[in-house]
């Protein structure tokens, strides 16, 4: 199939993913993985990692084979800094909870010596923000990652901070489940005492971040700012029986969301 669809509704909630769809903080993330994964047999993990035929690519198994034998990423998907630590536990651990638990909590541990440095991943990302708050829409900020960082992060950003464009801000410990489960999105529109609806978007970057829209009964729009081609973004969003989460829209940057939100809105692109 081709995602060729567009929103069904006029967004009045935007809320977004932080890393990796609002901000670059990848090389901390990725100092973190490589303390977490060589610490799986010690956390009990080793045997719980997906298995052989189970993953939904090709490249999905290779990456849990990579990681079964040699507990480090493949260079290559450093390199590439492309994909998120949600959607890797994802690739790696599958349906199992409790496994994605225990790792996200060891992640937070070592993430804790590498974060600090955040830098907006657009370099109008700010202005941007601005433009869509103009446009009268409420605005939140979700982030797996715990308060503490999410904080220090939101509050640095661009020197004086973005805390002050975000009606909401719901970070993975205000919530029993992280991404990819609903929780983190129902919490920010609890707090801005609203109800799922398709007038909310929610805009993310990984296949954790659709399949969170989905199951909360919002919009989804996948954030395609690493750069997939119309062909690998079909395969990470099959629409089988097994897969179906599929986005309602894919944006390359923020320039494309307001654009699209505008076809609903009949506005000119704010300067």
């Amino acid at each position: 199939m081709s995602i060729l669809q567009v929103p069904r509704a006029s967004p009045r909630i935007v809320l977004f993913d932080w890393h990796a769809t609002l901000v670059d903080t990848m090389d901390a993330m990725y100092y973190a993985l490589d303390e977490v994964l060589p610490r799986l047999v010690r956390l009990g993990l080793l045997d719980r990692l997906v298995p052989p035929g189970q993953s939904k690519t090709l490249e999905d198994a290779k990456l849990v084979k990579y990681v079964r034998e040699h507990a480090h990423l493949h260079p290559k998907i450093k390199a590439e800094r492309k994909i998120s630590r949600t959607d890797i536990f994802e690739v790696l651990f599958g349906p199992d909870e409790e496994a994605k638990t225990i790792a996200h909590r060891e992640f937070d541990r070592c993430y804790a010596k590498h974060f600090g440095a955040v830098r907006p991943l657009e370099a109008n990302a700010r202005s941007r923000l601005l433009a869509i708050r103009a446009m009268g829409v409420r605005m939140g900020v979700l982030s797996n990652r715990s308060r503490s960082f999410m904080a220090h992060e939101i509050y640095t950003i661009d020197d004086t901070g973005w805390h002050e464009l975000f009606d909401t801000i719901v970070c993975g410990d205000d919530v029993a489940r992280r991404k990819p489960h609903p929780d983190l999105i129902l919490k920010a529109l609890a707090n801005l005492g609203d109800k799922p609806s398709e007038n909310c978007w929610y805009v993310g970057d990984s296949t954790t971040d659709v399949a969170a829209a989905r199951a909360a009964g919002v919009t989804a729009v996948f954030y395609n700012g690493a750069g997939w081609d119309r062909q690998w973004i079909d395969r990470i969003f099959p629409g089988t029986a097994r897969w179906p989460h599929v986005p309602d829209a894919v944006v390359a940057n923020l320039d494309e969301l307001i654009a699209l939100m505008q076809r609903f809105r009949g506005q000119r692109t704010p300067a």
